[in-house]
């Protein structure tokens, strides 16, 4: 055999047929062998099949190193698959994975089971590196502090106020995940008396089944709404909303993960129960537009936001967005004053935040980071003198109690999360969530993958794990000495800016005081986004560069 391996390698010229070769003469070799031991023709088996498919690889066209290289080169693919799994759980430290490290996924894992997780030997962060933020405790902590967090929202025009939770299910369509996935996460809900947003692809018969509070989202592509041409249906709107699960709306303009870009449902993931629940094409990519038809200005949306809150009977109707551009928050900031139509509540995305599917260039290079783009709608809320009346909530890699704590503290009045409540239904991040692929059963539509995720079991976990994370802010409240996380403040949570240096937040970004925006407009850190911001259009009415130039005198060519 090995003589005739060495025949084909010198025919051949090249070592790429080794491991056919091989198989060819272990093939023969066996046949030979078998006519005196007849069990060896099972090894037949295992190499025919084998050959055959290095004959493929070998006169297909497709793929250079498979044709050059048959059979062997399939080894590159294998890895190439476990790649994701080797790296998490062989190669990378406690603190290196990406979106979520392996420590975060076991706090998360621990708490959805009801396990001890807390964590021994002190901290493995690098305290003086940049990574570095802390909350300052009191040497007098707290004997008071309530055992749940709630919010109520729901400003002046609203007649059905929700009192919601401090931490929350963030949006998570059925189909972005399967059924059994939805379930479970509404049924947690209902255990722990939180909510559950919906995402933008409707109210399923999933998200009904355990009647756990909704925040019903609007996307772009109005499904639940949505009239034939894929505008938006206020009849088809009215009878859901009105449903007694239905505590709020919340419109959204934009997504952390892919600001600017449409949802989107790849076509293997838009089953028949998705067509009809979403009321569109089977097997189709469901791609919502990247805008919204129903409104074009920032006054033209909150006359719809008054239009909805009418329709669903009084509810809260709220928006949810990635800040890209200030201008266009204060647009809304001036919209609302000159039309005295009210937010009851606004969502701030960061660009952390996860999707099911999205471009690689939106995900790592478009929209502003949560902390930032909280900051400045807290800034525009509270300079405008609005911020009594409108609430503002964090979503953005929200996953303990000390990041709901940093949220909190620097204006936020409850959190969202998404991954992080999908790690307690058991996602191991093996990052196929866009192929119908998971390997847990939460983000695929195929029945036999969904089969492994057990709906009563996993909703337990749900609530388990927000239960447990709501008791850790509590413990922070506690330490810093407050009676609740709201009397959180800028300057308890700092941040380290190199190894010698170390700053509360608000000696690193500005924090304005309540109404200082409208009296003192040209005193703003504010004012070059408020002169560009108009209320009858999105876009800025006055370059921004030529306010800079204007605020800061003529530059040295123009002097000369």
């Amino acid at each position: 055999m090995f003589e005739f391996v060495r025949m084909l390698l010198r025919r051949g010229g090249t070592p790429q047929f080794v491991l056919p070769a091989t198989l060819l003469g272990l093939s023969l070799l066996i046949l030979l062998s078998s006519f005196v031991f007849p069990v060896l023709l099972w090894g037949l088996a295992v190499t025919l099949p084998l050959l055959a498919l290095s004959a493929y690889d070998f006169h297909q066209s497709a793929h250079t190193l498979t044709r050059n290289y048959p059979l062997s080169a399939r080894f590159r693919w294998f890895f190439e698959d476990l790649r994701p799994f080797l790296r998490s759980y062989i190669v990378e430290s406690d603190l290196e994975g990406r979106p979520f490290d392996h420590d975060t996924r076991a706090l998360i894992y621990a708490r959805a089971k009801n396990e001890v997780s807390v964590h021994p030997f002190g901290t493995e962060l690098d305290v003086y590196s940049e990574e570095y933020e802390w909350i300052g405790h009191s040497i007098a902590p707290s004997r008071n502090v309530a055992e749940d967090f709630r919010v109520e929202v729901g400003g002046p025009q609203c007649t059905q106020p929700y009192s919601a939770s401090i931490l929350n299910i963030s949006a998570m369509s059925f189909g972005s995940l399967g059924a059994n996935a939805i379930e479970a996460l509404n049924l947690g809900a209902k255990k722990g008396g939180f909510y559950h947003d919906t995402g933008e692809g409707a109210i399923s018969p999933y998200h009904e089944k355990h009647g756990g509070d909704l925040v019903w989202e609007l996307g772009t592509g109005y499904f639940g709404c949505r009239a034939k041409d894929g505008a938006f249906d206020p009849e088809a709107f009215r009878d859901n909303a009105q449903r007694d699960q239905v505590k709020m709306i919340e419109i959204k303009l934009s997504q952390g993960a892919k600001p600017g870009h449409g949802g989107m449902l790849p076509a293997p993931k838009v089953t028949e129960e998705i067509s009809r629940t979403r009321g569109v094409e089977r097997y189709t990519d469901c791609i919502s537009p990247p805008g919204h038809s129903a409104f074009s200005t920032p006054r033209e949306m909150l006359e719809w936001v008054a239009r909805l809150r009418e329709l669903s009977g009084g509810k809260p109707v709220g928006i949810k967005l990635c800040i890209g551009q200030p201008h266009e928050v204060f647009a809304i900031m001036k919209a609302i004053l000159a039309t005295g139509i009210h937010l009851d509540y606004v969502v701030v995305d960061g660009a952390e935040g996860g999707t099911g599917a999205a471009p690689l260039e939106l995900s790592d290079h478009m929209g502003m980071p949560l902390r930032e783009g909280l900051i400045v709608m807290r800034n525009a809320l509270v300079g405008t003198g609005l911020k009594e009346t409108t609430r503002l909530a964090a979503a953005g890699k929200v996953y303990s109690g000390a990041s709901m704590a940093f949220n909190v503290s620097v204006g936020a009045d409850w959190c969202n999360a998404a991954r992080a409540f999908m790690f307690s239904l058991g996602c191991v991040q093996s990052m196929k969530c866009h192929t119908g692929e998971c390997p847990t059963g939460i983000t695929t539509q195929d029945p036999w993958r969904q089969r492994g995720l057990v709906v009563g079991d996993k909703a337990q976990r749900v609530y388990q794990y927000h239960k447990a994370t709501v008791e850790a802010l509590r413990d922070i409240v506690v330490a810093v000495g407050r009676e609740s996380p709201w009397e959180l403040r800028p300057y308890d949570l700092r941040q380290r800016l190199n190894a010698a240096e170390m700053r509360a937040i608000d000696r690193i970004y500005p924090f304005v005081e309540p109404s200082s925006i409208l009296e003192d407009p040209e005193g703003s850190s504010y004012a070059e986004w408020w002169a560009a911001a108009d209320p009858d259009t999105f876009r800025p009415v006055r370059e921004i560069a030529a306010i800079r130039r204007r605020s800061r005198g003529p530059t040295r060519a123009e002097r000369h």
